[in-house]
């Protein structure tokens, strides 16, 4: 991946909040992870009528994701944002499927999942999520996080793609009673991808997705990266993911 269009991912990242890059896996890639995704059996995930379209630990079961963690296309992505010290700390599947069409609100996202309940200051309040105990980190933690997306199914408006308010991170964690007041008068911009396709974006981007019109998957990898160890031993979800890169 060319300099040049790194210095433009890291420039998106840092004045808009997030940046939009195809192509970022080959057809070989998305054919291998989809079929990883077919053998992930019950554990940790979400299924409607046998249909998974949720899982919350998805480094922990898949072999392939983590192996897509390490790819230099993606960590050349991350890097270029937090630098070269920076370690993934959770996968999420999702997709949007007849049975499991949901409708997303407005929000940013203010949780991390961790493996157990530690006190530190800053840190709360806590919950849980699908099993998975989740905890607010005080917006330093936050602020040295991106997410990346990658998609593995054509991702458009009519099939539920993200849509984001730019440059909403800059204005730190949002009260949800003033969430109305920053989306009025706010240019929100969809973010259609095609396969293959990469979506990266700052925890505290406030982003929605509305419902597939269109009965067909939208099958996302989110991988959430930091580059901060947690404090007094917390661990974040994904067993081993404080490493580097």
């Amino acid at each position: 991946m060319q300099g040049s269009h790194l210095r433009d991912v890291s420039t998106g990242v840092e004045t808009e909040g997030f940046a939009i890059c195809e192509d970022v896996l080959s057809t070989q890639e998305v054919t291998r992870l989809l079929a990883a995704i077919e053998r992930i059996d019950q554990l940790g995930s979400v299924r409607k009528h046998g249909g998974i379209f949720a899982v919350r630990n998805l480094l922990d079961v898949s072999s392939e994701v983590r192996e897509l963690a390490g790819l230099p296309a993606v960590c050349a992505l991350v890097e270029s944002v937090l630098g070269p010290g920076f370690f993934p700390v959770r996968g999420i599947l999702f997709d949007k499927i007849a049975d499991a069409n949901w409708k997303v609100p407005w929000h940013q996202d203010v949780t991390i999942a961790v493996q157990e309940r530690v006190e530190a200051d800053g840190f709360g309040p806590w919950s849980m999520k699908a099993d998975v105990l989740h905890v607010q980190p005080p917006a330093f933690v936050l602020e040295q996080m991106i997410s990346i997306r990658l998609h593995l199914d054509p991702c458009d408006e009519a099939n539920g793609a993200l849509r984001v308010i730019p440059g909403s991170h800059r204005l730190g964690r949002i009260p949800e009673a003033r969430i109305a007041v920053v989306r009025e008068g706010a240019t929100e911009r969809v973010c259609e991808l095609g396969v293959g396709g990469a979506l990266l974006m700052r925890p505290l981007l406030l982003h929605a997705s509305s419902p597939s019109q269109v009965p067909q998957h939208r099958r996302v990898i989110h991988l959430d990266c930091a580059s901060v160890p947690l404090p007094n031993g917390m661990r974040w979800l994904s067993s081993g993911s404080e490493q580097n890169n």
